[in-house]
C-alpha cells in the first residue's frame, strides 16, 4: 500500500477530538510512508489531515473541481493539487490514485464519497479496503443500519465486511495496510 483516500468534512463539527483524530491520522500516513489523497480543500477536517501529513513530512495530493478552486477552497501547499471538472471526475480520479479509502466523521459529502466506493466494491470493480474511523462513536448509527441491511438481506455479509472499523487512527492505518480479505471486518455481526 503506497496510498489512502481519506473522506472527511469541510467542517471541524462540535467535539475537539474530531480534529485531533484528523491531525493524528495525517502524522501516521506521514510516518509510514503512505501518501494522502483527499479532496484538495484547506477547511474543516480536511485542511487538517493534509496539514498535519505535510508537516510530518508525507507527501498530499488533493484532487479539487474548479468550481471549488474558485471559490478559494483548494490547499495551496499540497506536495500535488489536480485540478478537475467536476465532483464526478473527482471522486473517480482519487478512486485511481488509491491503494485504500478511510472515512472519517463529515456530513452529506463523505457519505456520498463513502457509499459509492463500497458500491464499487460490492460490483467488482476494486478489491481495495475500506475503512471507517469511528470517531467518538460517530459511525454507529451507520453501523447499524449497515447491520440492519445485512440482516434483512438487502446486503451480503461478504459485501459487509469490505467495511473495516476502527476508533484509533494508527490502528485503522495498520488495518487496512494488513491487506484484509473482504470476509475480515465481520464487526456487523454482532
Amino acid at each position: 500500500m503506497k496510498s489512502v483516500v481519506v473522506f472527511c468534512g469541510a467542517r471541524f463539527g462540535t467535539k475537539e477530538v474530531y480534529r485531533h483524530q484528523a491531525q493524528q491520522l495525517g502524522r501516521g500516513l506521514a510516518e509510514r510512508g503512505l501518501t494522502l489523497v483527499y479532496g484538495g480543500g484547506h477547511v474543516g477536517l480536511m485542511g487538517a489531515v493534509a496539514e498535519a501529513c505535510l508537516d510530518a513530512g508525507g507527501q498530499v495530493i488533493g484532487v479539487i473541481p474548479q468550481f471549488m478552486v474558485e471559490r478559494e477552497l483548494g490547499y495551496g501547499a499540497c506536495s500535488q493539487l489536480e485540478v478537475v471538472d467536476s465532483m464526478h471526475t473527482r471522486k473517480a480520479r482519487m478512486a485511481e490514485l488509491a491503494d485504500g479509502f478511510i472515512a472519517m466523521p463529515g456530513g452529506f459529502g463523505t457519505f456520498d464519497e463513502l457509499f459509492e466506493i463500497l458500491t464499487w466494491g460490492q460490483i467488482g470493480l476494486h478489491e481495495k479496503p475500506v475503512g471507517l474511523l469511528n470517531t467518538a462513536n460517530y459511525f454507529a448509527p451507520l453501523q447499524t443500519m449497515v447491520a440492519q441491511a445485512v440482516e434483512e438481506g438487502f446486503v451480503s455479509g461478504s459485501d459487509a465486511a469490505q467495511l473495516l472499523c476502527a476508533n484509533d487512527p494508527i490502528e485503522l492505518i495498520e488495518l487496512l495496510q494488513s491487506k484484509p480479505s473482504r470476509r475480515a471486518g465481520e464487526w456487523w455481526k454482532t
